[in-house]
This record gives structure tokens, C-alpha cells and sequence, in this order.
């Protein structure tokens, strides 16, 4: 070869390094260029390329020379088959020390090639490939387009066979599987659930087998491979992983354990928990009394943390305390459940107290937080964790409730106001959905504790005085926004129902509760606005019933005490809101045949049997709503009349067997008939024209009899 041996001298190194890059880019032929290839890829080898250097070489030779080695199949006499396959690599490897080459398109098409070599037998001559792959593919992981590249190229399969087969470098495609599930974890799973299942498998059995510091290492890996989706119940293969989880998990958490040991363990249940609730948990004795001490650790933990907290020391520990967060949260799902409970009666009252003390601990730490902390995910959790024990647990901690409101409606205001801007479309699609690129919404975990709280004096009053039902119509007007929005949000649908729902459970509360607040804040009036537009618009939608169900309620109860608004004065809006609640009263029922007679009963209708649990209260207020509102709104009657809602009742009552119409139900009827027969003549006659006298007098309808009688 016309080029002497790498000098040991540093400087004379250098020299001979620019001298082979001067063949390089002016060799002759392949033979010239192959022998300063290799002194040049022997340099990098020996990791004596700085950054300047690498762009030479890269400027000397490019892409397109690694790629010909890649896919030379003769190699020079005398060496091995993988030579030039062994050069592009080492090459390539190189190339991606540079995080702008690192995703150049030329190194992401030779992602499939580096997937073979991972998956090719691995001898004693061919480690450095291997070790080369590892780094291209290390690059590629941390470049903005690389992950998607990945998934969709077929890498997390081949890492997860690198890894099972345990050869050369099998720990650095664990390390990749974890970093490519951290940013991509969705789209792993959907395309590779096999493989990543064979990963978890083999984990998991390791875990259980450990007893040494192995099993507390392998806590911190095994929470990147339970996914959200598929729910790992599902298979007999994931079923067997959690059970194995489960054990390990009894046997370390059952231990007497330091700190730096619990933490992961704690973590590694809360990611359990988070993928399949409770269900991993065994039912019986042994299965409660782990619950019971996972609970009971978590809620130590958090204590141990907040109670007193060091501002250094809470910031080392917040990833863990999240995570009991969720075992907390778990807990009182736990204790509440009555259907097949995992715990006892008296485990759910030791537990509940032990929550209680750990949530004064949260409370306490939430006092204290600063106006600049406030953007911190981990108040965000500590809000999230208390507003699940204020949904559930009214009676205790009200005083340190009630003290810290203005905080939480403060807190809920700030994070709604700001808005966080959703990611743009390709990145969104790929990271998981879990992480601060989603909006912070507050107010979505605090509004059913919000709920509670306004039917009682003291909170209302504090929440009123915070502008709190300001924020929730402005609330419920985005949520709306969303829900109607044709374009995908980045919010279940489902959540944005139940926040749509809850919020209308407060805003019934303060009508019934606070009348005058109602008649004279102008936020109740662009309320009221939105409900008379959003009716119509939802009770067509039959999976929508029960939200129609609190909008017409609300609705119906807000127009009595603002029935002076310009918006309710027979306007078009205002006519087809009333027109749609209507629809909605009078199609509940209906007659069908009765299995203990001959005859027919009332009974719900099929279109509202699987709602009828969540809605029977809101008709029955809706009904009584609705008589109030017949007095104040001469339009009404024709409303009622164009619905042909009075022949389709009474047609309804003279058919069934008056046994089966039940006290409230005849109660609810008899209020808005004698409501429209006394506001119109016109309703009086179709009453009295269907056989009205008869069927209120077999119902026992005493005031509704009187009224007919009247001339």
C-alpha cells in the first residue's frame, strides 16, 4: 500500500489522517482508496476523530462509498466475508456522532441493514458491527424524525429479538427498547404487541427469580414495557406476566427495604395500576392484604415527604410520590367498590383513615406552594390526587378543604387562561399522549368535588366569591367547543362528556341553592345562551342522552329564574330549546306487555333503559322544572301541543294498568298536565276530548280533576 503504518505520535497521526482524506477524495481507483480507507477507519476506531476531522471525512467521501461497502459482497483476498459491510458500518457510525448527519435520510434507509445485522449470527469478528449498529441506532433515537423511522422499519422487532437472543450488546437494545417506548410507545405496541410481550415475559420471569440487587434494577426497566393499550388482561401470555409481577412485587414490598429499594418497587406498582387498575391483584386474603400494603406504604411516603417538606428533598422525590399518588387513587376506588371488593370492611376503614391523614399531608404542601411553582407537572399531580378524594370523601378534611379553595380555583383558573399549545400533528402522533405536550386541565379533576361543595353554604359561598362559576362557563363553553369540533382533539371524547355533565351538576346546584346569583350575574345570561343552542343540537345524538339530559334540566330550571332575558322572549332559539326538552320528557315511557297479567304496564323506553340510572333523577326535576315554566311562558302550551305530547300521555295512561304507574311518576305527569290546562283552553280540550276526567280520576290526580271541572 502506497501509505505507511498510523504514526504513534499524535501530530504525526493527524498528518497522516489529512493525507489519507487527500487520497480519498482524489484516488485513482479502488484499491487506492481502500487502503486509506482503512487507516482512516482505524482512526475512528480508535476514537481519535474530533469533530472538525469527521466533516472532512464525510466531505471526502460522503453517503455514497459506505453505502457500495454495504452492499459489496466480495471481499478483498484474504479477509473476512463482512469486511466492507464491517467498514461502511464503522464509517456510518461515525457519521452519526453528528446529530445533523444522524438523520439525514441516507443514514435512516440503512435502518433495515442495520436491523439485519442485529439479527445475523454474531462471532468473535463481527462485535464491532454490532457495536457500530448500536451507535447509528442510538443517533437515530435522539434526531426529531428518528423514532417513527424506527417503528415503522421494523427496529423495535429486531431489538427485541437482539435482546431475547442475549448475545453480543443484548443490554444496549434493552436500553434502546426502553428510550424507543418512552417517546412512541403507542405506536411500538400496535405494530410489534408480539415481540414487546416475549420482552415483558422474559422480564418479568427475571424479576421473580432475582434475589439480589438485580430485582430492584429490573423495577426500574419493567414500568417502560406495560402498555396502556392492549390492556395486558387481555392474553393469557400478559395474564401470566402480571402474575409473576405480582409475586415479585409481594415479595419486595412484603421486605424490609431502604428508600433507594422501595421507590422503584412503588413506581413499578403505580405503572400496573395505571394499565389495568386492580386487576392484577389476586382476589382473597393474600391479594387484599397486598392492596391494603401497597396503599399503606404510598400513603407513608407521601406523609414522609410533604408533611415536612424540604424543598430539595421533595424535588428528589416527586416522581415517586406521583406514583403514589396513583396507589392512593387506586385505594379509594378500592375502598368504595361494592361489587366483588378486594378488601374488607374493616381494611376499608383502617385504610380511609390512613388516606385522610396522607391527604391533610397534600393539602399542607399545596399552602405552601409559590406563584412560580405553579407550572410544575408535580402540582398539577398533587391537585389531580386531591380532587379524586374530594369526589369521593365529603365529610372529612372540610376545614383544610375550605381554606385552600381559593388556591384550586386560582390554580384551575391560571392553567385554563394560559392553555398549553398541543403539539404539532407528526410529533403528536407519535409521543405518547401522557406528558406535558397536552393542555393541563384542571378543572376536569376538580369538578366533581366541586359538585359537592356547592350544595353546602360554606364552600359555595368561598367558590362564589372566587369566581368560580365565571371560570366554569367559560369552562363549559371550550369544553363544548371540543366536543362539537370536527376536528380530532387531543382529549378523549369521553372526558369531555363527563366535564360537560359535572359541570351542569354544579351550575343545578348553585340554581337550586343560590336563586339571586343566578337572576344577576351575567354569566348564568351567555349560559343560558349556550344551552338554548346546544339542546337541539344533542338529543338527536342518541349516545349524547345524558348529557341532553343535564343540558334540558338545566336548561328548564335556569329559564324559570331568568325568565326576563331577551333570549327567552319566544325566540327562535329559545322555541326550539323548549321544543327539543319536550322531546326529550315525553319520550321516556312508553306501554308494554306486562309478564305478571294480560295487560300493559308503563315502563321506560328502549331508547333510555341503559341511561336511565344516570337520567331518572334529572326527568323528574325536568318534569317539575318544565311545570314552572308553563305559567311564565305563554308560548309554551302551543310547544306542548305542536309536540302532540297530550294524546301520546293520554293514549299512554288509558292503556296501562294503572297499578304500574308509580306515585312519583303520576305526581311528575299531573303537575305539567294541570299546568297547561290551566295556562290554555286549548290543552284542556285535547285532555278532556282523550277521556281526561277518567284516567285522572282512576290515577288519583285530585288537582288535575278539579281543574277539568273547572268552567
Amino acid at each position: 500500500p502506497p501509505f505507511p503504518a498510523m504514526a504513534s505520535d499524535s501530530g504525526d497521526r493527524h498528518a497522516t489522517l489529512k493525507r489519507c482524506l487527500g487520497v480519498l477524495r482524489d484516488a485513482r481507483n479502488d484499491s487506492e482508496q481502500f487502503a486509506a480507507l482503512l487507516l482512516v477507519t482505524k482512526a475512528v476506531r480508535a476514537g481519535e476523530v474530533d469533530a472538525k476531522t469527521r466533516r472532512q471525512i464525510f466531505d471526502a467521501i460522503g453517503f455514497t462509498f459506505p453505502t457500495r461497502l454495504l452492499t459489496s459482497r466480495q471481499p478483498p483476498a484474504g479477509c473476512p466475508p463482512h469486511t466492507f459491510r464491517a467498514l461502511g458500518l464503522t464509517l456510518l457510525a461515525c457519521f452519526c456522532t453528528d446529530p445533523e448527519l444522524a438523520g439525514h435520510s441516507q443514514i435512516l434507509n440503512k435502518i433495515p441493514t442495520f436491523n439485519d445485522v442485529l439479527l445475523s449470527p454474531c462471532d468473535a469478528d463481527s462485535t464491532s458491527m454490532v457495536d457500530d449498529v448500536y451507535q447509528c441506532l442510538s443517533a437515530v433515537l435522539a434526531t426529531a424524525r428518528g423514532p417513527r423511522e424506527l417503528v415503522t422499519k421494523g427496529t423495535v422487532s429486531a431489538l427485541c429479538q437482539a435482546y431475547l437472543n442475549g448475545g453480543h450488546g443484548s443490554d444496549r437494545a434493552l436500553t434502546l427498547l426502553v428510550g424507543l417506548l418512552a417517546v412512541a410507545e403507542a405506536k411500538c405496541w400496535q405494530r410489534d404487541a408480539p415481540q414487546l410481550l416475549a420482552v415483558l415475559s422474559k422480564l418479568s420471569s427475571d424479576f421473580l427469580k432475582a434475589e439480589d440487587m438485580t430485582k430492584f434494577e429490573l423495577c426500574e426497566v419493567l414500568p417502560h414495557f406495560i402498555p396502556l393499550s392492549p390492556p395486558l388482561t387481555e392474553n393469557s401470555q400478559g395474564s401470566e406476566c402480571l402474575c409473576r409481577l405480582y409475586k415479585g412485587l409481594a415479595d419486595v414490598l412484603g421486605s424490609k427495604l431502604s428508600h433507594s429499594q422501595r421507590d422503584p418497587a412503588l413506581k413499578l406498582a403505580a405503572s400496573l395500576v395505571q394499565a389495568c387498575g386492580a386487576e392484577w391483584i389476586p382476589a382473597g386474603s393474600a391479594g387484599s392484604k397486598f392492596l391494603a400494603l401497597m396503599v399503606n406504604l404510598a400513603c407513608v411516603e407521601v406523609r414522609l415527604t410533604l408533611e415536612e417538606p424540604d424543598p430539595v428533598e421533595v424535588e428528589g422525590k416527586k416522581e415517586v410520590v406521583t406514583a403514589c399518588y396513583v396507589l392512593m387513587e387506586m385505594g379509594i376506588q378500592e375502598c368504595l367498590r361494592e361489587e366483588n371488593p378486594l378488601l374488607e370492611n374493616m381494611q376499608k376503614m383502617q385504610l380511609m383513615r390512613i388516606m385522610e391523614e396522607a391527604f391533610g399531608a397534600v393539602i399542607f404542601y399545596l399552602r405552601q406552594v409559590k406563584q412560580e411553582e405553579l407550572h410544575d407537572p408535580f402540582i398539577f399531580a398533587s391537585v389531580r390526587v386531591l380532587g379524586a378524594w374530594m369526589a369521593e370523601e365529603t365529610s372529612s378534611l372540610k376545614q383544610e378543604i375550605c381554606e385552600l379553595l381559593p388556591f384550586l380555583v386560582g390554580y384551575a383558573r391560571k392553567l385554563f387562561k394560559e392553555g398549553i399549545p398541543a403539539l404539532s400533528l407528526p410529533q403528536a402522533e407519535l409521543v405518547s399522549t401522557e406528558g406535558s405536550a397536552l393542555p393541563r386541565d384542571a378543572l376536569r379533576f376538580l369538578l366533581p368535588g366541586f359538585c359537592h361543595l356547592t350544595a353546602e353554604d360554606r364552600p359555595r359561598d368561598i367558590l362564589i366569591s372566587e369566581g368560580a362559576p365565571a371560570l366554569l362557563c367559560e369552562y363549559f363553553l371550550q369544553q363544548w367547543e371540543v366536543l362539537t369540533s370536527e376536528s380530532t382533539a387531543p382529549a378523549p371524547l369521553t372526558s369531555t362528556e363527563m366535564s360537560l355533565q359535572t359541570t351542569c351538576g354544579v351550575f343545578l346546584n348553585l340554581v337550586v341553592t343560590a336563586p339571586d346569583l343566578v337572576r344577576h350575574d351575567e354569566t348564568f345570561s351567555s349560559l343560558m345562551d349556550v344551552l338554548l343552542k346546544s339542546l337541539p343540537l344533542l338529543l338527536p345524538q342518541k349516545h349524547h342522552l345524558v348529557l341532553a339530559a343535564n343540558v334540558a334540566t338545566l336548561g328548564l330550571m335556569m329559564a324559570r329564574i331568568l325568565v326576563g332575558s331577551a333570549a327567552l322572549q319566544g325566540t327562535q332559539s329559545a322555541k326550539a330549546f323548549f321544543g327539543a326538552a319536550i322531546h326529550f320528557l315525553s319520550q321516556a315511557h312508553t306501554a308494554q306487555a306486562d309478564p305478571s297479567s294480560d295487560g300493559l304496564a308503563v315502563a321506560v323506553s328502549p331508547a333510555y333503559v341503559s341511561a336511565w340510572d344516570d337520567i331518572s333523577e334529572l326527568w323528574f326535576l325536568g318534569m317539575q322544572a318544565l311545570a314552572g315554566c308553563i305559567p311564565l311562558f305563554p308560548w309554551l302550551p302551543d310547544a306542548a301541543l305542536q309536540a302532540h305530547w297530550l294524546q301520546g300521555l293520554s293514549q299512554l295512561l288509558s292503556r296501562v294498568a294503572p297499578a304500574s304507574v308509580d306515585l312519583e311518576l303520576v305526581t311528575a305527569f299531573q303537575a305539567v298536565l294541570v299546568e297547561l290546562a290551566r295556562a290554555s283552553e286549548q290543552c284542556r280540550d285535547v285532555i278532556l276530548s282523550h277521556q281526561g276526567k277518567e284516567w285522572a280520576n282512576l290515577y288519583g290526580m285530585a288537582a288535575l280533576e278539579q281543574c277539568l271541572a273547572e268552567q
